[in-house]
């Protein structure tokens, strides 16, 4: 394949589930933000001990310190024939970063932006119910349990929601991701390289439009 894929996507369009898809069907692993941040809570080299260091003192990850954590997980055996980035970039500095570490690693990069309207994000978001007990997700508008606040699975258990879930933190993070996202959208699409993909479809429809893209 030979190619990294970018994927775009707000708080609830499904993207994580999306790449999640890529990395068992495709065979390229899935190469997220939050997943290079929690492994380096538990390594001890130069590098993860610097991140340790910020993390505890409550500082940021700059960009430089960000690409170099890329850089190393992209490094090993299994992003030989290309991978999926979920949550990188988020900043033009971070686009501008990443095309010179696939010149390096001898990549193409694709960018594909799975796309949901405001309204359908919110009531993903804001109606998202789980199971403390099994971690089954359910939604009030599109796939409520059997019983009213209770999981299928656990009946005695009540289903919990998050307290970010609400309409105002909802707004402000989608406020956020339209904020940053918007440039590198801008970006890829100049440069030629942005696919769309409705992501009011369903799990299948999506990832087999998404197959076509990343394995053309």
């Amino acid at each position: 394949m030979s190619k990294i894929i970018v994927l775009i996507g707000a708080p609830g369009a499904g993207k994580g589930t999306q790449a999640r898809l890529v990395q068992e069907r495709v065979g390229i692993p899935q190469i997220s933000t939050g997943d290079m941040f929690r492994e380096m809570k538990t390594l001890d080299t130069p590098l993860a001990r610097e991140v340790q260091q910020i993390m505890a003192s409550g500082k940021l990850i700059s960009d430089g310190i960000t690409y170099k954590i890329v850089a190393e997980r992209t490094s090993r055996e299994d992003s030989r024939n290309g991978y999926i980035l979920d949550g990188y970039p988020r900043t033009a500095v971070q686009a501008a970063q990443l095309e010179d570490l696939a010149t390096q690693q001898g990549f193409q990069i694709e960018a594909l932006e799975v796309g949901v309207p405001r309204v359908e994000l919110m009531k993903r978001l804001t109606g998202r119910r789980s199971c403390p007990v099994c971690g089954e997700i359910y939604n009030v508008y599109s796939r409520p349990p059997k019983k009213d606040g209770v999981c299928d699975i656990h009946p005695d258990t009540r289903l919990v929601h998050r307290s970010d879930d609400n309409e105002e933190s909802v707004s402000t993070r989608l406020a956020t991701y339209d904020e940053q996202t918007k440039p590198l959208l801008d970006y890829y699409e100049k440069t030629g390289r942005l696919s769309k993909v409705d992501g009011t479809h369903s799990v299948e429809e999506i990832y087999s439009e998404i197959d076509n893209l990343v394995r053309g």
